[in-house]
């Protein structure tokens, strides 16, 4: 075995994450970018400025970025110049530079992959989780994008995208915006110290009922507020009723909330289509006056978590007495989701999401070009509108 130097074996923890950071630069960024690095450090430095821009509107989520870059500037001992020109928030639109980065080529040119992974799909979540908090204002959205996320990196920058959307939201139109996420690693961009959520299918199927997992659940955590699965057997409302019957104490003191997931391929338990129409037109009927695309009249009225379903939901709750019991939706609420449930005044208190996540992942691709070398303006023709003004 190999004796470890006393450098290697005196290296700080600080030092250790420098270096991590430059192995993951080296091993991560392309490969025509190391290129550039070596042949100017062969053949001299320069100043220069990078625009960083997206060729689509998003709200402006640089925070991981900035930080990400003060680090790296920290650990090679240099500095870099940000000029935001888009504060975290703000909506940008297509094409606008929403930063201008200055500084040495030789330390930036191997930076710019890393930069850009970090940047455009937060951007695109935030836009999405604002669209979805501004449409829906009086509801609160638990972050559950983790299990969809490719890793733990990409659900840390998600879960502050989300963030960033939501307190967008919160300024523009007093949403309650997202109130929690999933996960204790990232609950800190909620304000929060640890993670929200009670029960999966799984943990219904172990019980064998939806009442004996409330039971499990109530018995393990009984200071919490509990939210109820209840479309593991296909019978929503009556294992609603037969949830708030057994406690209606949780019931009385707004402590029970019920949560439907239910799957895409069937209607909730008394509903049809006919049956899913006359809901709505019992409760909403401009909603379902007008012309509506294939997609609309789905989140509206077909299979699945519906407007229709969460109205009918809610029908049996209030005749039953349970006018505090709070219903918690999920299952698809993106933007468009979200916008339609507005258009149907959907009954729904709470959200879980992680379907701000971006769909289409061509539009979150980040672009940097040079703009300023030493000094003058410079950038290929077509990006002249990247110029620094």
């Amino acid at each position: 075995m190999t004796e470890r130097t006393t450098a290697e074996n005196r290296q700080t923890p600080e030092g250790q994450a420098a270096q991590h950071r430059e192995d993951a630069i080296a091993g991560w960024t392309d490969v025509y970018f190391k290129r550039t690095k070596q042949a100017v450090g062969r053949f001299g430095d320069a100043q220069v400025t990078y625009a960083l821009f997206m060729r689509r509107p998003v709200i402006s989520a640089p925070g991981m970025v900035i930080d990400w870059l003060n680090q790296v500037a920290a650990d090679r001992g240099i500095e870099f110049e940000v000029d935001l020109r888009y504060r975290e928030g703000k909506w940008v639109g297509a094409g606008e530079p929403i930063m201008y980065i200055s500084g040495s080529l030789y330390h930036l040119c191997d930076l710019e992959t890393l930069l850009l992974q970090k940047l455009g799909p937060a951007c695109v979540a935030a836009h999405n989780a604002f669209s979805m908090c501004a449409d829906l204002p009086h509801v609160a959205f638990l972050a559950m994008d983790a299990r969809h996320c490719a890793g733990t990196e990409m659900a840390d920058l998600m879960a502050y995208a989300a963030s960033v959307g939501s307190e967008r939201a919160k300024r523009k139109v007093g949403a309650v915006g997202f109130v929690g996420g999933s996960t204790d690693a990232t609950a800190h961009y909620f304000g929060k110290e640890k993670g929200a959520g009670t029960m999966p299918h799984a943990f219904i199927g172990y019980a064998g009922s939806t009442l004996r997992a409330a039971e499990m659940y109530d018995e393990c955590f009984s200071d919490e507020p509990m939210t109820v699965l209840v479309d593991y057997f296909g019978h929503e409302v009556t294992d609603s009723l037969e949830v708030c019957r057994a406690f209606r104490k949780r019931a009385r003191e707004g402590q029970l909330s019920l949560r439907i997931d239910i799957a895409g391929s069937r209607y909730m338990e008394t509903l049809d289509p006919p049956a899913s129409y006359a809901v709505l037109e019992r409760h909403v009927p401009e909603a379902i006056r007008g012309f509506r695309t294939e997609e609309e009249l789905r989140y509206l009225v077909g299979p699945g978590v519906s407007a229709a379903a969460i109205w009918r939901l809610r029908e049996a709750l209030d005749e039953a007495g349970f006018q505090k019991v709070r219903i918690v939706a999920s299952s698809g609420f993106g933007p468009k989701k979200c916008r339609l449930m507005a258009d149907a005044h959907a009954p729904i208190n709470v959200i879980g999401t992680g379907s701000f996540l971006p769909i289409r992942w061509s539009e979150t691709y980040a672009t940097a070009d040079i703009v300023e070398y030493n000094g003058k303006p410079r950038v290929k023709v077509g990006r002249e509108f990247l110029l620094r003004r």
